[in-house]
């Protein structure tokens, strides 16, 4: 909770004695019996009302071949959840790739989560819960520690916005989590009322909206919910999203060999993009990710565009006066890479 919350949950608790609890529970990753300027009324006020529930941890999967770790927890109910110790350039800093649903709805055809279908929603202290779980596991002796959330792991986080705005708030908070909000980003498959309703209520957040394509007809195909939420229509969002907070959205491609990474998605790209800064005066970030695998070998139906044609598709953006990003997406080797994040549910 934030102290402002604790202090109106918890009846008699000063919003003071309230700072300095959630305060003391972050830094000591407890509750302690004592709290230096603290009534004695208060935490015991505070440990009688409240509770402090667990995720349980399955297993910490190091990859191999890079420094990204996968985090698996079975939620008290036994749902299975997935967060990525995500490597920053700067040495010592991590960014957090949380879990906002347990499953997803949406089933986006690159992506293992969409295979599993919605189980529920992730509550606001399973969210949290997995930073301070990673929090843990970093070296504070080497001054390690979380600087940035990403809220792109197993879920739609639009689709549990209350419990996501919730969870910023309360990494936000300076006697909190205490990350600034512009290292924080919420992704999305593209819900436009979950984008403008962000845009009021955390405007210090980024946006990132997965694309797929720029065409119609082939992110029909790709992801589903563009049926019931046309790309324009979340273009529209993200321009109020843009102008309201002056931020600039991430658009993310993931550019899979001939369906998505041909030229004319590329120039329709480019078009969408260069309108968008027209309308706005902010360039969207393009950020290319490589397909990553979500089938045994031999089985998918998918295939990562070739480097020569992730280069092609690139050189047109680049064309158009729009720079791109081609995204590391590390942790394949023990399934922790983008769309690959199952709660523990396939067969190596």
């Amino acid at each position: 909770m934030t102290p402002e919350k604790l202090a109106f949950c918890v009846g008699g608790v000063p919003i003071e004695d309230a700072r300095r609890i959630v305060g003391a529970f972050y830094r000591f990753d407890h509750l302690p019996q004592r709290i230096r300027n603290v009534r004695r009324s208060s935490i015991d006020a505070v440990r009688a009302a409240a509770a402090l529930p667990e995720l349980i941890a399955r297993g910490i999967h190091a990859s191999r071949i890079d420094p990204f770790v996968k985090f698996s927890f079975a939620t008290t109910d036994g749902h299975v959840i997935e967060t990525v110790r995500i490597p920053l350039e700067r040495a010592g800093r991590f960014s957090v790739c949380v879990s906002s649903q347990a499953g997803c709805a949406f089933s986006c055809s690159f992506c293992a989560t969409g295979r599993m279908g919605l189980q529920r929603n992730l509550e606001t202290w399973e969210m949290v819960e997995q930073v301070r779980a990673v929090r843990r596991s970093l070296d504070r002796a080497r001054r390690q520690r979380v600087h940035g959330i990403v809220f792109q792991g197993m879920g739609e986080p639009m689709a549990n916005l209350d419990n996501v705005i919730e969870t910023i708030r309360v990494a936000t908070e300076p006697a909190g989590l205490a990350i600034d909000g512009r290292a924080i980003t919420v992704c999305t498959a593209g819900i436009p009322r979950g984008i403008r309703r962000l845009g009021h209520e955390a405007p210090k957040v980024r946006l990132g909206i997965s694309i797929a394509s720029a065409r119609p007809s082939v992110r029909r195909v790709l992801m589903p919910i563009d049926s019931a939420y046309p790309l324009n229509e979340v273009i529209e969002a993200a321009a109020d999203h843009a102008r309201l907070t002056r931020l600039a959205p991430m658009w993310a491609v993931t550019p899979i060999e001939k369906v998505n990474d041909s030229e004319e998605d590329a120039l329709e790209l480019a078009r969408l993009a260069r309108e968008f800064a027209e309308s706005t005066g902010i360039k969207p970030r393009i950020s290319i990710v490589p397909y990553n695998p979500i089938d045994p070998p031999g089985q998918s139906e998918f295939v990562r565009s070739s480097a020569a044609r992730e280069y092609a598709f690139r050189k047109i953006l680049s064309e158009a006066g729009l720079a791109s990003h081609m995204r590391y997406s590390g942790g394949a080797d023990v399934s922790a890479a983008c769309g690959q994040l199952a709660g523990d549910t396939r067969k190596d």
